[in-house]
């Protein structure tokens, strides 16, 4: 079956421009919104697809009125439903028209018919096995950097963000479509507190960014994994459960080097979301979110949506900061 998925040399071949495996990705997003009628309109509602910005100190958060991601927005992750429910990253259930490109022999690169991203991919591995980071971060790190000409990657923990909990996944969008891609180097100066520099290898932590986040820059693989490791040992620690703790991550390689943002989140979704009448706002926070773009199915949210339920949303979903102060704390220490 996997070798049906597997899109043909043959076929991808008049859609290339380039020879890397980021060019061989935006290639078959091109081919796939040929012939397959899910992403081709997909792509296609995106052209209407409002958006409004809201300005804060030196950054800002873009608001998507996404009707598209209505069931993604909206997805059943308890125990229950999913086992109740064929999973639809797993190669026998894709649909016939789908198909993707395989990567080191155990994931696959798919093209997401409900786009976020004007270009935007799903990477499941191709075994069936639970959404958790700490196996699979170099794996992170490997994908940016082959994706790093177009694409930045990110992964969404099994209770923050993840449709698909059961099944392991990475996602990739195109760069600088979050504001934290360009707004990153700002937000560092600006807000920015070094906890670790070792010969340009660097570690910080942001806590006045709405939401806190930890972030680990090198161009050497093995001290982006030893400080991720470093961090996950002390945050699981803190989280007090066997279960990974709450966690968005985004790879960007860039300028020759990665920059990995990690942001400890207290809780899945916001008191917002069970909210009944005038206060709900049906808004799931995922690492597009935390990365800056805040996606809403609903009109009726994306017109009522203030500055005020932003901060709130964050204030809600990202990590204590007496909890942040202790990472903090246990990073610096050699």
């Amino acid at each position: 079956m996997l070798n049906q998925k597997i899109i043909s040399d043959e076929k991808l071949k008049p859609f290339l421009q380039g020879e890397t495996i980021a060019d061989k990705t935006k290639a078959l997003l091109a081919q796939q919104r040929k012939i397959w009628k899910l992403p081709k309109e997909g792509y296609k509602s995106l052209e209407k697809v409002q958006v409004k910005v809201f300005e804060f100190d030196g950054f800002q958060i873009k608001v998507q009125y996404n009707p598209g991601r209505i069931i993604s927005s909206s997805a059943k992750v308890d125990k229950k439903s999913i086992e109740s429910r064929k999973c639809f990253l797993c190669i026998n259930n894709l649909p016939d028209e789908q198909k993707g490109i395989l990567y080191y022999r155990d994931l696959i690169i798919l093209v997401n018919p409900y786009p976020i991203f004007p270009e935007h991919f799903t990477l499941p591995k191709i075994d069936h096995i639970p959404q958790a980071i700490e196996p699979n971060f170099e794996g992170l790190l490997d994908i940016s950097k082959d994706l790093g000409k177009y694409y930045v990657v990110f992964y969404n923990g099994p209770k923050c963000g993840a449709s698909a909990p059961d099944h392991f996944h990475y996602q990739a969008g195109i760069k600088n479509f979050m504001p934290i891609d360009y707004e990153y180097p700002n937000v560092i100066e600006m807000y920015g507190e070094k906890l670790v520099s070792e010969n340009g290898n660097t570690v910080y932590a942001v806590d006045k960014y709405l939401r806190k986040f930890i972030s680990i820059e090198s161009n050497k693989k093995d001290f982006i994994k030893n400080y991720f490791n470093k961090f996950f040992k002390i945050y699981k620690k803190i989280s007090n459960s066997d279960e990974e703790p709450l966690l968005n991550v985004i790879s960007n390689y860039v300028d020759e080097k990665w920059r990995v943002v990690i942001f400890p989140r207290a809780k899945h979704r916001p008191e917002q979301y069970f909210a009944k009448g005038v206060k709900n706002i049906l808004l799931s926070p995922a690492a597009v979110d935390f990365g800056g773009v805040f996606i809403t199915p609903l009109e009726k949210d994306f017109k009522e949506i203030s500055k005020d339920d932003i901060i709130d949303i964050f204030r809600q979903t990202s990590i204590s900061t007496e909890y942040f102060e202790y990472i903090k704390k246990k990073l610096l220490k050699k």
